[in-house]
């Protein structure tokens, strides 16, 4: 190879400056998608765990690639005018959290830069219409779901959260700043429970013991609170004595217990109802919704109405639309845009979301909302089949985007408007690109949002508009 040719190939023009273990002090200039900072040494870049931008850090060099190398912070030497103390006294041992010390304003520009950086490099569009986020109205004690582990300790079961960066070891957690003071409350007194039973927690790595996790689902505008169990095979403990200890807290109307016999860490399994309604209702919008152990609701219920407002105001509905709500869980954007649309239909995979999406329809007096179960690319022609041509398509995917065979059978299908509700900016600006490129459709606007604060996550609504025929 010439030298002309190597100086277009950065990465072989010029070699890492660093090796593996190598210590390093690093200035971090920013945050990357994902949380960790970027620092950069002689023109090559290194993504630094636990730095903050502004931060001036000794790092240990993790890992070294052709384009970049992986480090970690060692010692802040500098801190950056956005650092701050975190208040939970588990930070930053837990890995609930990433950024609470880094102040909440520097956090929000940096997800909204992801954003944009996103449309820049993976759609092609530098000047993308992009609106200023909108922030969490709360930054604290937001979640109305949250999922623990076991684990066993030299004096009995433990219950809490994977540490950061380890899927094997467990921190036991007293008060999380992510849950309310009734989640805490719950999570300790089940925890005592355990340890006055002498249950022994499941081991991940020997695949031995019993307790495997405790889900608490809360409804933050009702005041009603769900909680699922879930152990290895075999009922070793005393049921009534487990209600009984839930039943101290008024706000818990649902008791479930789960079997895991895999060795995969799941709660999304068939439950039992062991006491109560076998739902609670959780408000939005004005509507009320039923909720299932498995039915997915956004985690964080006072930014979800906010994100399902944008949803319904990027729709432009005027009441005679035939709307499509796809990835729909129990039907909450659904059920949301009814009153202003001829027509909804809902899909999701899930049949117990929707069975809950059904419910809601119901519990609201909505009838014109349709729910089916069903693989959103296998299923939207026979959709169409049904509902006739959709003016507007509503789409909420997983981390993941929409699938190859559901963005080409979408394409086809052509709707004038798509809502493109996203929880993940990398796969959302691939989806744009191809939208552009191969089915005619242009990005009219684009708002952040931040469901998730002090992690790395961010929602993102984004409407497009087909303004021409794709290409032949």
């Amino acid at each position: 190879m010439n030298r002309g040719n190597a100086a277009r190939i950065p990465w072989l023009a010029v070699a890492a400056p660093v090796t593996k273990d190598q210590e390093v002090e690093l200035h971090i200039d920013s945050l990357a998608y994902g949380g960790n900072g970027v620092a950069r040494l002689n023109g090559f870049v290194l993504f630094v765990k636990r730095g903050l931008p502004g931060d001036t850090v000794r790092a240990r060099v993790t890992n070294v690639k052709r384009s970049h190398a992986e480090a970690l912070a060692l010692e802040v030497v500098e801190p950056g005018p956005q650092r701050v103390d975190a208040p939970c006294r588990h930070y930053p041992a837990c890995g609930g959290c990433r950024f609470q010390d880094l102040a909440y304003d520097a956090q929000i520009a940096a997800k909204e830069m992801q954003v944009r950086d996103a449309f820049r490099r993976l759609a092609g569009l530098p000047d993308a219409p992009l609106e200023p986020i909108v922030p969490a109205e709360s930054i604290f004690h937001y979640r109305n779901k949250m999922e623990y582990s076991f684990a066993q300790l030299a004096d009995g079961p433990t219950l809490g959260l994977h540490k950061a960066g380890r899927w094997d070891e467990i921190l036991q957690i007293d008060a999380c700043w992510l849950t309310t003071e009734l989640g805490n409350g719950i999570r300790n007194a089940v925890r005592e429970w355990a340890r006055e039973e002498r249950l022994v927690a499941y081991d991940q790595a020997e695949h031995v013991g019993y307790l495997r996790h405790l889900v608490v689902r809360e409804g933050r505008n009702t005041g009603q609170a769900l909680v699922q169990l879930v152990t290895a095979p075999g009922e070793r403990f005393e049921r009534e004595h487990f209600v009984e200890v839930l039943r101290r807290f008024p706000e818990v109307r649902s008791i479930h217990w789960s079997v895991n016999d895999r060795p995969a860490e799941v709660t999304n399994l068939p439950t039992e109802l062991l006491w109560g309604e076998d739902a609670i209702e959780e408000g939005l919008l004005g509507l009320r919704f039923r909720v299932r152990p498995n039915a997915f609701l956004q985690t964080n219920t006072q930014m979800a109405e906010r994100l399902y407002g944008l949803a319904i105001e990027g729709a432009g509905l005027t009441g005679d639309q035939t709307v499509w709500d796809l990835y729909c869980g129990i039907g909450a954007i659904g059920l949301a845009m009814a009153s202003h649309a001829l027509t909804v239909w809902g899909v999701e995979v899930s049949e117990e979301s929707v069975a809950c999406a059904l419910e809601n329809a119901d519990l609201n007096g909505i009838t014109n909302a349709a729910f089916f179960a069903g693989n959103v690319g296998e299923v939207v022609e026979e959709l169409q089949d049904r509902s006739g041509a959709p003016d507007v398509v509503v789409v909420d995917p997983p981390r993941a985007g929409l699938a190859g065979k559901a963005l080409r059978r979408l394409g086809r299908i052509g709707a004038p408007r798509i809502v493109y509700v996203s929880c993940n900016p990398t796969t959302l600006a691939g989806d744009v690109k191809q939208l552009r490129e191969q089915w005619g459709y242009e990005l009219e606007r684009a708002r952040p949002v931040d469901m998730f604060p002090h992690t790395p996550h961010v929602e993102c609504v984004a409407v497009l508009d087909r303004v021409s025929e794709p290409p032949k």
